[in-house]
């Protein structure tokens, strides 16, 4: 809590090849399991295809330390783009 007031941490990742990267993002998700509060998978999907690019959101509980870990493990990923969101 921030001032007494709850702090929500969102984590969105922008996934470019869903393909080639899924193994190791959910690698590192699993690894953070417990921190993980909620997570959202969007991506365009229809009968004919299914789309390489896709987003995630991850709400995050957690200490500051562990989220930013979080964040450097996902960002050495290729192809996936990390951004925090604290409202």
């Amino acid at each position: 809590m921030m001032g007494g007031v709850k702090v929500a941490n969102i984590l969105i990742l922008s996934v470019e090849q869903r393909k080639t990267c899924a193994v190791k993002i959910q690698e590192t998700l699993t690894n953070s399991g417990c921190e993980i509060k909620t997570r959202l998978g969007i991506h365009d999907s229809s009968l004919q295809s299914c789309s390489q690019k896709g987003l995630i959101i991850l709400e995050i509980i957690a200490e500051k330390s562990e989220i930013d870990n979080l964040v450097l493990q996902l960002q050495k990923i290729d192809g996936v783009k990390v951004k925090l969101v604290t409202i």
